[in-house]
């Protein structure tokens, strides 16, 4: 199939961009390059572009008989949602909306969509599956969860089929070692450890150790990002089975959770085989951290079939310390 994704510069993107193409698809990608990577952009045809560019999609889905669309281009740094609402309700509703359009006006009627646990809120309780309440904290949260409300009202009208991704904590690295992640400002628990080992950062802070779990860290629940592209390739194939029809969504995680002690304790096991540690630093709870955020999966692999198959929480670190110590490589040069 021809498949675009927009946003496969990106960390997630370019995992799946390269998942669809060794799979035997044809890949289009969409990227601004704002906070993803040409160099990241390894497999599938480029196209440099913004997402809210009508004219541009709109000759894009003329030139090309696309079978679907993945939507990765989102904007994602709550504190930055906070203080910057308007870009992510431009980015993320507005935006997206451009996209959708597009693809009623030229027949297109598969989309998988990335949207994240921050729908919920506070949790009411966990683990957390599709039942939980809805109720976002933060323009980040939010604007996914219109984006989810959008795509029902589209699919009663327009007959848009769509899977909507919850994520959870999206981690991990290449297995081959060609693509990990690379944010600037990295905010991620996993590589924010990794570049403290690494020496790119002093020390990694832990915000709190008064919190009601077995070590008083915050538990949340990690999920690998080669099986996070192999949910999205198994949503991609109900819909085009036709097995999945109207507005669906499904939460990502592995179902069991690890505290903020116990991922550093995973690392300093897998960076120490390389001669490398780290210094732990003591911080204060950061407002709105809740104690425990862990995914309900159950649906997933009922409905979809899907079986994490890097949940071991040391090899998902294995991974990225593979790719940290490239990155780390390259900035002493």
């Amino acid at each position: 199939m021809r498949i675009l994704v927009v946003g496969g510069a990106g960390y997630i993107g370019s995992h799946m961009v390269k998942k669809l193409t060794r799979s035997g698809h044809e890949v289009v990608v969409l990227d601004n390059l704002t906070t993803g990577l040409r160099s990241l952009a390894l497999y599938g045809k480029l196209i440099v572009g913004d997402l809210g560019d009508a004219a541009l999609l709109e000759r894009m889905f003329r030139e090309c008989e696309f079978d679907g669309v993945m939507h990765f281009a989102a904007s994602s740094l709550v504190g930055e949602s906070v203080a910057d609402p308007s870009k992510y309700y431009r980015n993320n509703v507005a935006s997206t909306i451009t996209l959708l359009d597009a693809m009623v006006r030229n027949g297109v009627k598969r989309f998988i969509f990335s949207s994240t646990a921050a729908t919920f809120g506070e949790p009411v309780y966990t683990p957390i599956d599709e039942a939980h309440p809805q109720a976002p904290i933060n323009p980040y949260g939010a604007s996914k969860l219109m984006v989810e409300r959008i795509l029902k009202d589209y699919a009663d009208a327009y007959g848009l089929n769509s899977v909507s991704l919850r994520y959870f904590n999206a981690c991990g690295a290449d297995p081959e070692g060609e693509l990990g992640e690379c944010h600037d400002p990295e905010t991620h628990l996993i590589p924010l450890v990794l570049q403290a080992a690494s020496g790119r950062r002093k020390s990694i802070t832990v915000f709190g150790r008064d919190y009601p779990t077995e070590d008083g860290t915050c538990i949340r629940d990690y999920i690998h990002i080669e099986d996070l592209c192999s949910a999205h390739a198994l949503a991609l194939e109900a819909l085009v089975s036709g097995e999945k029809r109207g507005a669906v969504a499904y939460n990502l995680g592995n179902g069991s959770g690890y505290s903020v002690q116990s991922v550093i304790d995973a690392a300093l096991q897998v960076v120490s085989k390389t001669g490398h540690s780290l210094v732990v630093e003591e911080g204060l709870r950061r407002p709105g951290d809740p104690a425990v955020l862990v995914a309900d999966s159950g649906r997933a692999r009922a409905e979809l079939g899907w079986r994490p198959k890097y949940a071991d929480l040391q090899t998902i670190i294995e991974h990225a310390w593979q790719w940290e110590q490239q990155l780390a490589g390259q900035h002493s040069l």
